[in-house]
């Protein structure tokens, strides 16, 4: 499996001779499964043409911070929340002292500050230039801000000098951005992922069901993977590719899916019912389709299908349980009211009233409410890719269950 598969990378090119590499380090990282897109600022394009990134990146360079031709004159806000990463490779001395006193005077700098992902930066320089206090110490600043640093390698430079300050070789670069969505956070653990919708039958052409696409659901069990997790994903019916290494069980109804729940929760250490499992079915199924008579109105008698969460955070050894409320109106009070009455150890709200995050997006923005000792605590994220909010919400499944 390549290491990037699936993985959005923002690349931001400053101006230094090692720019030239940018166009390599493209294609190694489209080669390990990325999309790739470019971002340069005016000194980088006097170092490499915009026209040879487009080539190789096969999308528009981004060059302008503010650029009327653009779907968005908010550009930069859509490219920092695309992404799943950004990497400044090369990152000059002058762009890391920008970035260090908060500027957003570029396209570059302004889609580091809005970034909700993870930023790295990977510096090249004279080595001189490395050196100078001000230069380490803007460094160090960045990293206790959580910017990641590739420490530039020892060797000949183009200058003609000799010492700390080319560019990481473009393999190690790689290498390095696969390591990041890798992490051993749920090494060990068992995660029992729903997702998708289900398909209640009325006949057999017709069924009830709800605008759940998967895409959140499927995003986590990507997430829980690369946290070092051994997943189990429970899928209503979808058009997305599982991700690798998951053991991936298809289901239809809502009594399917609370089967194959039931037989795989065991030996779960954490549950996470994404799926929009539908709260009704008929309580028949007619076996031949049923035939319009007349203009007469239809009348379909509904039972409620048990609820899985509810049944799964009821367990005499219940795994750690989050829920997913995805709500039109009063949002956060009906998923406190969710939390409790469920029994719930952590609940995500999300306002699917709202068409550009939840259903079919592939955007969300969410409220994270957390059942604690003495109460709950909330924290809302604001509208960020359903592949980020998945990373931030493991992180915060792993703390919260090593605690317990």
């Amino acid at each position: 499996m390549n290491r990037l598969t699936n993985k959005r990378i923002l690349l931001g090119v400053t101006g230094g001779i090692a720019a030239y590499k940018s166009a390599d380090l493209v294609r190694r990282m489209q080669d390990d499964g990325a999309d790739v897109r470019v971002v340069m600022t005016r000194s980088a394009q006097e170092f490499i043409t915009p026209l040879t990134m487009q080539a190789l990146s096969n999308h528009p360079v981004h060059l302008d911070l503010l650029d009327t031709e653009t779907e968005s004159v908010m550009g930069h806000i859509e490219l920092a929340r695309w992404a799943d990463l950004v990497l400044i490779a090369p990152a000059t001395a002058d762009f890391i002292a920008r970035l260090t006193a908060g500027h957003g005077d570029d396209l570059l700098t302004t889609i580091c500050l809005a970034a909700e992902c993870g930023v790295i930066i990977a510096p090249a320089m004279n080595q001189a230039m490395w050196a100078k206090p001000s230069t380490q110490q803007n460094t160090q600043l960045l990293k206790q801000r959580g910017v990641s640093l590739l420490e530039p390698d020892v060797g000949l430079q183009a200058c003609g000098e000799t010492g700390a300050g080319r560019l990481m070789d473009v393999p190690d670069i790689v290498t390095a951005l696969a390591s990041r969505f890798r992490t051993a956070r749920l090494a060990g653990r068992h995660v029992v992922i729903t997702a998708g919708p289900t398909r209640e039958a009325i006949d057999p052409v017709r069924y009830i069901s709800n605008h759940s696409s998967g895409k959140q659901g499927y995003a986590l069990a990507l997430a829980a993977i690369e946290a070092g997790a051994r997943v189990t994903l429970i899928s209503g019916p979808t058009n997305i590719n599982p991700p690798d290494r998951a053991a991936v069980v298809a289901v239809q109804s809502a009594d399917e899916m609370l089967a194959a729940v039931m037989s795989s929760i065991r030996d779960a250490d954490i549950f996470i019912g994404v799926a929009a499992v539908a709260d009704y079915k008929p309580v028949s199924v007619e076996n031949q389709k049923i035939k319009k008579s007349g203009g007469s109105a239809l009348t379909l008698d509904l039972v409620q299908n048990q609820d899985i969460l509810k049944t799964v955070a009821n367990l005499e050894n219940r795994p750690f349980t989050v829920g997913f409320a995805a709500e039109t109106e009063n949002v956060i009070e009906n998923a406190r009211t969710k939390l409790t009455a469920k029994n719930l150890d952590m609940i995500i709200a999300n306002n699917v009233a709202d068409t550009s995050i939840g259903f079919n997006s592939d955007h969300n923005e969410t409220t994270i409410i957390t059942r604690t000792i003495t109460g709950t605590t909330e924290a809302q994220q604001p509208k960020m890719s359903k592949e980020n909010l998945s990373r931030k919400l493991i992180e915060l499944i792993a703390e919260q269950t090593t605690e317990t």
